[in-house]
């Protein structure tokens, strides 16, 4: 249900059901598992949606760093961990951090993915969109 909510903005009933969610993944697959990571990225999406960068960034940094663990450096879910950590970096004015990050993502993709893949096109244009914006600064 959280994957409903989200989309509508309903953040008030997709915010319980996520740590719902993440609280079921610890219990059944203990703290070292890459749903577990997936379920910190959600929450962690669910509060930079929200402006709740504060909240969203220690997340981030966990899901990044299990996923990095468990699966390597070069596995796509490390890609978007690392992708979503630089569009929070991007929505807190962190330019260059974001920069960095989305090539680091960038890097991932091309290699596990390839230059066509939808996720690596994602990536080419986030930060193409960067750079414009900081141009603006």
């Amino acid at each position: 249900m959280s994957f409903l909510y989200y989309p509508q903005g309903r953040y008030d009933k997709a915010e319980p059901l996520y740590l719902e969610a993440l609280q079921l993944m610890q219990e059944l697959l203990g703290d070292c598992h890459p749903d577990v990571a997936t379920s910190l990225n959600n929450l962690a999406e669910l509060y930079r949606s929200q402006g709740r960068y504060e909240a969203a960034e220690p997340l981030y940094k966990q899901a990044l760093a299990l996923r990095q663990e468990l699966l390597g450096d070069y596995h796509p879910d490390v890609a978007i961990s690392l992708n979503d950590f630089a569009a929070l970096r991007y929505h807190q004015n962190r330019y260059d951090e974001a920069e960095s990050l989305f090539s680091q993502a960038l890097e991932i993709c091309e290699f596990v993915l390839g230059s066509n893949h939808p996720n690596t096109q994602n990536v080419k244009n986030s930060i193409a969109y960067l750079r414009t914006r900081k141009g603006k600064s």
